[in-house]
């Protein structure tokens, strides 16, 4: 029994080292991005009558390269929002153990560098700040942040539809640099879910289920910008109204 738990306190220092690595790499590659990709001429591959921005009173993602950025932004919000609710419950540090706590407070560093970094990206690209996507509104409903299946469970869904999310937008990035650098955000996303997919079932095969990546071709799932949409809507979690009429 003991040496199980050697390994298993073992497995949880490496993730979290590993998660850790992952983080400031990727929050040196966001400067790259936003710096690299202020002077594109066509605002992102957008059209001009497909900007990020209001219509008839609602927000919408917009289309090309800068809708896509802005739908991946939309997701980020919502994953660093929920981090930033567990870590700072009154009753993070009894609900999960100290190993649990510093994997849930790497997650919680990455959605926020995440999230800052798309805004940041967007920010260096678009003509007018209406263009950006405003900060949007969560309510969690009966959701227990003191209940650590309930909270593990949410991260689950949320990080499992991240990857998907990315996943299956790349198909319609165009520039080069904004899909390379997505690759390397979902790389971190997968990790997060295989991370959280692990401390529910410790030692077992579900960082990789076969609910997530195909048997027989070895690859992860990949969802149109609608059908996460859709799937996002469905938990009832963002309070904030906006609309994706540009994407796919």
């Amino acid at each position: 029994m003991k040496k199980v738990q050697v390994e298993e306190v073992k497995s949880l220092h490496s993730r979290r080292n590993f998660l850790r690595i992952s983080g400031i790499t990727l929050a040196g590659a966001g400067l790259v991005m936003a710096g690299c990709s202020s002077d594109d001429d066509n605002n992102g591959g957008t059209k001009d009558d497909q900007k990020p921005g209001v219509r008839n009173g609602v927000f919408d993602l917009g289309g090309g390269d800068l809708g896509v950025l802005t739908y991946a932004y939309a997701l980020e919000q919502l994953e660093a929002d929920f981090y930033t609710r567990v870590v700072n419950s009154n009753t993070f540090g009894s609900t999960f153990n100290s190993e649990e706590q510093a994997v849930l407070t790497d997650l919680y560093r990455h959605e926020v560098i995440h999230r800052e970094f798309f805004k940041a990206a967007i920010s260096g690209v678009i003509t007018s700040q209406d263009q950006l996507l405003p900060a949007l509104e969560f309510d969690y409903g009966s959701l227990s942040f003191s209940s650590r299946a309930q909270v593990l469970a949410t991260a689950k869904t949320l990080e499992d539809t991240g990857v998907a999310a990315y996943n299956g937008a790349g198909r319609y990035i165009t520039t080069p640099d904004y899909l390379v650098l997505a690759g390397k955000i979902v790389s971190v996303e997968a990790r997060h879910a295989a991370a959280i997919r692990s401390l529910i079932n410790p030692g077992s095969a579900d960082f990789a289920g076969d609910d997530v990546v195909d048997p027989t071709t070895g690859l992860g799932q990949a969802l149109k910008p609608s059908q996460i949409i859709t799937a996002v809507s469905a938990l009832d979690v963002i309070q904030t109204k906006f609309t994706a009429q540009f994407l796919p």
